[in-house]
């Protein structure tokens, strides 16, 4: 049996240079486990979504290089493009490990996709947490924002969560990703640490700490973005109805853009344009 066909993508930018690179396997009903880790260890992307059965309502999982992640919103957003170039566009409902999610695309001015995640939760991030982070970035209290308290928030995967006051401290933060990788794993956090800036008027940027496989900071990060508008939501920081802007991967020479839709309630909804790499 032939090997399903493989596709790259890159989310959240309309440059196939730009947004964060995610691999598309449609039609992967018939891989193991381990064929599927495999496929993406061999993509080494951040991740690689694999979608199963036909029409609009589809199974999804998504595995980095080396493990499966319960959730990924860049992958979401180019495996809908990609169904899209198939299908038209339109609404998608994907079943993914965490609950279905919706996904909706449009080709005004470019393919882009738009999902909402499953309901967030936000919870106070441990004070050895904090501290943790804190030293794994060679930051100390007096470099948060005190506007916005560290949190642990949820919209899909668990992110430790915090803001940095001074642009200089968050253009200049380095950390060891394999510290990072140890620190992520005995704390069961599967995806990234969510380090924010403020921009202002609705503007944020981000940095997105995850090392896995060749990187260590990722791109653009869809279910970051959504935990994020949560944490908004939650910290009172916007008053929903909102929409703020997010732009990430400008550290790592991929500028992507994140639209982030705060509802009163319920899943926060993620907006992002997807090129195709090949």
């Amino acid at each position: 049996m032939m090997r399903p066909a493989i596709q790259r993508w890159a989310a959240f930018s309309d440059d196939p240079a730009g947004g964060n690179p995610a691999g598309v396997v449609l039609g992967a009903d018939a891989l193991t486990d381990a064929e599927m880790q495999r496929i993406a260890a061999d993509v080494g992307y951040a991740e690689t979504a694999f979608v199963f059965g036909g029409g609009r309502e589809r199974g999804i999982r998504y595995f980095s290089p080396v493990a499966e992640v319960p959730f990924c919103g860049h992958a979401t957003v180019a495996s809908a493009v990609a169904l899209a170039e198939e299908l038209g566009d339109g609404a998608f409902v994907f079943e993914t490990p965490v609950g279905p999610v919706e996904i909706t695309t449009t080709s005004h001015g470019g393919r882009r996709a738009s999902f909402t995640s499953v309901e967030p939760w936000v919870s106070t991030l441990a004070e050895p947490d904090l501290d943790a982070v804190l030293s794994l970035l060679g930051l100390v209290r007096d470099d948060l924002d005190r506007r916005y308290p560290p949190r642990l928030a949820f919209a899909g995967n668990p992110h430790p969560l915090i803001v940095l006051a001074e642009r200089v401290v968050f253009d200049a933060f380095t950390f060891d990703p394999l510290e990072a990788r140890a620190l992520m794993d005995a704390a069961a956090w599967p995806a990234t640490i969510i380090v924010l800036h403020d921009l202002g008027d609705g503007e944020w940027e981000a940095r997105n700490v995850f090392p896995v496989g060749t990187l260590a900071e990722d791109p653009a990060t869809g279910a970051a973005a959504a935990a994020t508008g949560a944490y908004l939501r939650e910290t009172g920081a916007v008053t929903p109805p909102a929409q703020v802007r997010i732009s990430q991967g400008r550290h790592v020479g991929r500028p992507g853009l994140l639209e982030v839709t705060i509802p009163a309630t319920g899943g926060v909804t993620v907006t992002g344009s997807a090129a195709r790499i090949d």
